[in-house]
């Protein structure tokens, strides 16, 4: 292990930095976040782009790999410093949090985004109201789906929290604070509420909403 602090690239508020910093806080291991994308810019920086060639954040350094790509920083954090928590030992277990963080990624992710920036970060006078509501609805059936899913587990990946839970639940701050009509999700529900009493997930998740609102950065 490096004896500096795990480093870490990327603005509190982004979506993807939020997810690969609540992993890292997880592990408990020290580390330091530096500001970079959004207002703080810094992307196209020659050092920053040594780093990760597609200047996007989250990026980080534990001085043995740079690793970019949010999903992929969060499997080598879990592997590294957070075997048979996060990471869990049994390959089949390991696979089944894997398949939620894939599903998440190829599935919910993109119309939750969409969704977040057409209602919350576009003015009201701006909205696409028909795109917005389509984008509610898509992401209502993803809900439903999770919530099928968690009616005979506490978390995605089964009896205990793993890295499976990260991508998916760090949407839930932001989809149970929006102004829409959600469907009726009982076990996502208490998903969430059992993720938003973990200390990692108070401090890199649940920033306060209006800090959630301005550029996005991926």
């Amino acid at each position: 292990m490096s004896a500096r602090p795990v480093r870490i690239w990327g603005r509190a508020s982004a979506f993807n930095l939020q997810k690969a910093l609540w992993g890292l806080a997880e592990t408990g291991i020290a580390f330091e976040r530096i500001d970079a994308g959004g207002a703080f810019g810094g992307l196209d920086a020659p050092e920053f782009r040594a780093m990760n060639p597609n200047g996007r954040i989250p990026v980080v350094d534990d001085g043995e790999a740079v690793v970019w790509e949010s999903n992929a920083v969060i499997r080598y954090l879990a592997a590294r410093y957070a075997s048979g928590t996060l990471w869990p030992e049994s390959p089949a277990a390991r696979s089944e949090a894997d398949r939620w963080m894939e599903w998440f990624q190829n599935n919910l992710y993109r119309p939750f985004m969409d969704l977040f920036w057409g209602l919350v970060r576009t003015p009201e006078a701006q909205r696409d109201w028909p795109r917005i509501e389509a984008l509610v609805a898509t992401c209502a059936g993803h809900y439903r789906l999770l919530d099928q899913h968690l009616a005979t587990r506490p978390y995605l990946g089964g009896d205990r929290f793993t890295m499976g839970d990260i991508p998916a639940g760090t949407s839930l701050y932001r989809y149970f604070a929006m102004d829409i009509d959600r469907p009726d999700v009982p076990n996502v529900q208490r998903w969430y509420d059992r993720l938003r009493v973990r200390a990692p997930y108070q401090a890199h998740v649940m920033v306060p909403f209006d800090d959630l609102v301005g550029r996005l950065d991926f």
